[in-house]
């Protein structure tokens, strides 16, 4: 059923023409993503923004993503978030300044590292790895940024999801007595300094608690109840799920995944329940079915970007109204390092 935002954002965007790009992360509602100009993992969005010359981005998606975008969108442009609030838990779980403090002591210490700072982080956070000689990654191009930062030191302080880390760490064969999950409490406080001189990969303690919830009796439960089907995951996922698994990889890999599965094809999938059902949808006329390992994976920050608040932001942006995303000016620079380094690596 349509809703009664939709006629309105439709007649907006034809309205604010070429001067206006709506971008979604693939995690959205489908009353968002039939609006969607330019639809992404992590990765894909930020590589699209050096392509837009529209003066009006709207992001729908989270907090971070937008300022991302805010971050390498050029000067004429404008970024806007429909809802301020739509933040990441994952990202929550590592505070700059706590980053900050925790790599300056590891550093006093003697122990040389180079810190990886997963995408989903705040702005801030990915000033603070620059400034420290690091970069950014996305789950899409994890592997091959862990590969450039042990080609700048021996040891890689991976945050803040240790899940993702563990799995690609898994992918390099790291030895699993060759990595240490920091105790990050008060500032690094009881830092364990004898295992962090052992380590080669360091954690800090943070995870995506959406993909941290499905189990291995989930995995057991399809297996039994779809004992032909494959089971694909994201790998935020703990790594003794990934390892029960038939593959694992970022959301453009599972939408990959879909598309190339063949007729009669039993998939169940393990991420974010709008992607899933999206897939699920996409796919059923051609005979692959798509099952969510769990139908409770709902990201309560992605949900936060409704049509009625899309239409609300494109209204103002009509009006002159519109507040665009604001980042701070004295953290642009080693941000943008953290961002360039994974971009530039990733173009090769």
């Amino acid at each position: 059923m349509k809703s009664l935002y939709s006629d309105n954002v439709k007649a907006l965007k034809q309205k604010l023409g070429s001067s206006l790009v709506i971008m979604g992360h693939h995690y959205q509602q489908d009353e968002i993503m039939q609006h969607v100009d330019l639809a992404g993992d992590s990765l894909q969005l930020a590589q699209m923004i050096d392509g837009i010359e529209a003066e009006h981005i709207v992001f729908c998606g989270v907090h971070f993503m937008a300022e991302s975008a805010c971050l390498l969108a050029k000067a004429h442009q404008k970024v806007y978030l429909p809802d301020w609030n739509a933040s990441c838990l994952m990202a929550e779980m590592v505070p700059a300044k706590a980053l900050d403090i925790v790599i300056e002591k590891i550093m006093q210490h003697g122990k040389k590292i180079v810190p990886l700072a997963y995408v989903n982080t705040s702005l801030a956070v990915k000033a603070t790895v620059g400034k420290h000689g690091g970069a950014v990654c996305t789950s899409s191009n994890a592997k091959k940024m862990l590969e450039w930062a042990y080609s700048q030191s021996d040891s890689v302080l991976f945050l803040p999801d240790r899940n993702l880390g563990n799995n690609v760490g898994n992918m390099l064969g790291i030895p699993q007595d060759k990595r240490h999950t920091l105790n990050v409490k008060n500032n690094g406080e009881k830092l364990d300094y004898d295992a962090i001189d052992r380590a080669k990969l360091i954690f800090w303690d943070g995870c995506c608690p959406i993909h941290e919830f499905f189990k291995e009796e989930h995995i057991a439960a399809m297996r039994q109840k779809y004992p032909q089907a494959k089971i694909y995951v994201h790998p935020e996922c703990p790594q003794e799920i990934v390892a029960k698994c038939d593959g694992a990889g970022s959301t453009s890999y599972l939408i990959d995944v879909a598309e190339k599965a063949e007729k009669g094809s039993v998939l169940v999938i393990g991420t974010e329940t709008n992607l899933v059902s999206r897939l699920a949808q996409q796919h059923k006329e051609r005979g692959v079915t798509v099952i969510p390992l769990l139908k409770e994976a709902l990201c309560p920050d992605m949900a936060k970007i409704t049509e009625a608040l899309l239409c609300k932001t494109l209204e103002d942006i009509a009006a002159g109204t519109a507040k665009p995303v604001q980042i701070d000016n004295s953290l642009v620079d080693n941000a943008k390092k953290s961002l360039v380094r994974m971009l530039s690596h990733c173009a090769k």
